[in-house]
């Protein structure tokens, strides 16, 4: 699929339903003189994932207009040269004329390069820019560090992070007791076989008579972050507070054990802090406000799904009154009205693959089947998954009655509903609905009112086109 025919998606994204440019897209309402903060704009796309588009029409409160022959010419025509002469290397854009609402727009498409970072001419390697928050900013030292290793092949989980160790190092460093528990496996006695384990998994590398322990290794097993400073804020965060709101923390804890070590007692953790009532004694499923599994599929695919290249944003599960809130580094790499049907696309493959053969997450694509089907179960409010500009947000929600919920809500319910019926290949229907939402037969125009707004609003088609009687018919995801 060629880039321009996402262009005006992309572009709609950004207008509504509030006028906000994106990472992947700048608006400009005209060509701007100072050529080295143009180039500085093609670096930061020529290095953003997927590239990006800069369109010529669109003033800063989102408004379009048609730019003259005059000025496209121009405007093709510098950055053109800029992309060609100002930048370390020379790269090929593309542009085309699009109708938006009326007007014609010139879009102009920085390709993703596969040598990165692309920096100023003339200066080094730091001179290279990014997209973040919306804005082009200058890449950090580690930023500009993980895009070269990017670029020669090598992801984050495979790249060094301590060196010339011995053995006794590696084994003071890594909790290898916990690799073989969880493969469910005794502990070898000889240390070659600990270590050629620890090897066959990826957590080390040997390197003549020394060993060096691999960011994968770290990220699993340290028993101390700690003790790899380069993974500074790589921990999971876990924050309570009392009410709806950040303004009152109750508590604040920083995990310090690597991912496989601390993970089924960082998901205890948080659902001794979900309990429904803290006064009873937590004996069912249904005791906490949230379905255990969910909170465990959600967590783990925070952590595999992480972008390492994004910094200052930490894995942070939050827990009001009202909600749990869980936050990733890194937009998702799929549509997010799409994460039950489609395979998963892991940015993180080593660290995916590795977590699935320890038994700690799903791979095939089934762990958010599971997590919904769970919330469904509780008849709980859907899930809402947000990407902001440099991260994800899973928010679930506790019990509410349907009357409580808002008309966004059932909408999302039902279409999720509908989505995991069509994994089944099964349509959903008045009664599936009243299943999924807990009402009794004599509620059927409340679902009926459910299923009606959410066709209105194109998620969800009839199954069947020539069964259009709302008596009998039968829905399915709009993709489906």
């Amino acid at each position: 699929m060629s880039w321009k025919d996402n262009a005006i998606d992309i572009l709609k994204e950004s207008l509504y339903p509030i006028p906000s440019e994106l990472n992947e897209l700048d608006w400009k309402s005209g060509l701007s003189c100072k050529t080295e903060r143009l180039a500085q704009h093609i670096s930061a796309f020529a290095n953003n994932k997927g590239g990006g588009i800069l369109v010529y029409g669109v003033n800063d409160d989102g408004t379009v207009f048609s730019p003259t022959q005059e000025e496209i010419d121009q405007i093709i025509h510098k950055l053109g040269n800029i992309a060609k002469n100002n930048l370390s290397y020379a790269i090929s854009i593309d542009h085309t004329i699009l109708e938006f609402e009326g007007e014609s727009l010139l879009f102009v498409y920085i390709p993703e390069q596969k040598e990165r970072p692309v920096h100023l001419r003339g200066k080094d390697v730091y001179e290279s820019y990014c997209r973040s928050a919306k804005q082009t900013v200058k890449m950090s030292r580690q930023q500009v560090h993980n895009h070269i290793a990017e670029s020669q092949g090598l992801s984050f989980e495979n790249r060094i992070v301590k060196t010339e160790l011995t053995v006794v190092d590696v084994l003071s460093l890594l909790n290898y007791n916990k690799l073989f528990e969880l493969l469910d496996k005794n502990v070898p006695s000889s240390t070659d076989s600990i270590i050629n384990k620890l090897l066959e998994y990826g957590c080390c590398e040997r390197n003549g008579k020394h060993y060096e322990i691999t960011n994968l290794g770290a990220l699993l097993f340290a028993n101390n972050f700690s003790d790899f400073p380069q993974l500074k804020g790589r921990e999971v965060i876990v924050r309570k507070y009392q009410g709806t709101n950040n303004r009152n923390q109750l508590f604040e804890q920083h995990g310090q054990l690597g991912y496989a070590i601390g993970f089924a007692g960082l998901i205890d953790f948080i659902m001794k802090n979900v309990v429904d009532d803290e006064n009873i004694e937590v004996t069912r499923e249904y005791d906490y406000k949230y379905p255990k599994v969910a909170v465990r599929e959600f967590v783990a695919n925070a952590i595999v799904h992480q972008d390492f290249s994004v910094t200052g944003i930490p894995i942070c599960i939050e827990i009001f009154t009202n909600r749990l809130v869980i936050t990733n580094p890194g937009v998702p790499l799929n549509d997010v009205n799409r994460l039950i049907d489609l395979p998963p696309h892991s940015r993180n493959e080593r660290l995916a693959e590795t977590m699935f053969l320890l038994n700690m997450c799903e791979r095939r694509g089934s762990g958010v089947d599971r997590a919904i089907e769970a919330i469904e179960k509780m008849q709980l409010p859907p899930v809402k998954i947000s990407k902001n500009d440099d991260s994800t947000k899973v928010t679930l929600y506790p019990k509410k009655n349907l009357s409580e919920m808002t008309k966004g809500e059932k909408i999302a319910a039902c279409y999720q509903h509908a989505c995991l019926m069509n994994e089944d290949d099964k349509a959903i229907n008045n009664q599936s609905v009243r299943e999924r939402f807990g009402l009794d037969k004599n509620k059927s125009v409340e679902a009926s009112r459910i299923i009606s707004d959410t066709l209105e609003q194109g998620l969800i088609k009839f199954a069947d086109a020539d069964v259009t009687s709302r008596k009998f018919a039968t829905y399915k995801p709009y993709y489906a």
